[in-house]
């Protein structure tokens, strides 16, 4: 299952080549909206059809599941795709975005990359083989609660605006119980991170699948846990925290009178 894995790792350099060398364009790109502040740019679709090649080729039969193109193909194995996280941030020229990559077998995710181009940092996992950073081990924080925690957050924005009274009360929370919180505007780079110990904590509204699939491996193999905002199974998509075992719980405890009816699992 290595091959799958390295595989991962070469459509996700090549994908970060394609973001990288258009840095110097920015005010040329083509750029659409979503919806409102929820942007899409020619190289989100450059880069997807870059990863998408790369594991065809190897790979002609397996399906995807991708932001921009959505879901293909019929197979057991599925790759679940970010090609450009952290667009906004990309095209404000903020050095903060990433390509994430997970592959998914018979429902149950098996390998993982999130590859942060402007670093050149690859972080890598496989089910049982443990999480990496450029080859080198790594693990979740030791941090015991949330004082002294350093957290990673994103805001709500499209149609989980409505959500924002519950977000703010939220943040208020988990700023007087913390050290710091962080929001930098990648959620791929922030499991990440999570993952290797540089933040304790994350939590976020309204995710999908290619926004979590890699950092959710990612955090398991390194010894964290990932749940929903009432501390249920995270199942890759909507509301999630994530942290070492401690900080997770303790996260779980301080959100919870402020997580909406429609957010809690029945």
């Amino acid at each position: 299952m290595q091959a799958l894995l390295n595989i991962a790792v070469r459509a996700a350099r090549r994908a970060g080549e394609v973001i990288v060398r258009s840095l110097n364009r920015l005010e040329s790109l083509q750029v659409s909206s979503k919806g409102r502040n929820d942007f899409v740019t020619e190289i989100d679709h450059a880069a997807e059809r870059e990863i998408i090649s790369v594991i065809r080729r190897a790979y002609p039969n397996h399906a995807f599941l991708a932001e921009e193109s959505g879901a293909s193909g019929d197979s057991d194995t599925v790759w679940i795709i970010d090609p450009l996280d952290g667009t906004t941030n990309f095209l404000h020229g903020f050095p903060v975005f990433a390509v994430s990559i997970a592959c998914q077998h018979r429902g149950r995710l098996e390998h993982a990359v999130v590859y942060d181009p402007m670093r050149q940092e690859l972080f890598t996992a496989s089910r049982g083989a443990g999480a990496q950073l450029d080859n080198r081990r790594i693990r979740v924080s030791r941090q015991r609660d949330l004082e002294g925690a350093l957290i990673a957050t994103g805001f709500p924005y499209r149609a989980n605006a409505r959500y924002a009274d519950a977000y703010l009360a939220m943040l208020k929370t988990v700023m007087l119980a913390s050290a710091g919180v962080r929001r930098a505007g990648s959620a791929a780079l922030d499991l990440a991170y999570v993952a290797a110990g540089r933040v304790d904590g994350f939590w976020e509204i309204g995710l999908s699948p290619w926004d979590t699939a890699a950092g959710t491996l990612l955090i398991q193999e390194a010894g964290g846990r990932i749940g929903t905002l009432t501390g249920g199974e995270y199942r890759q998509n909507g509301n999630i925290i994530a942290g070492n075992p401690k900080v997770y719980a303790a996260l779980v405890k301080a959100l919870a009178p402020h997580v909406p009816e429609d957010l809690r699992e029945p």
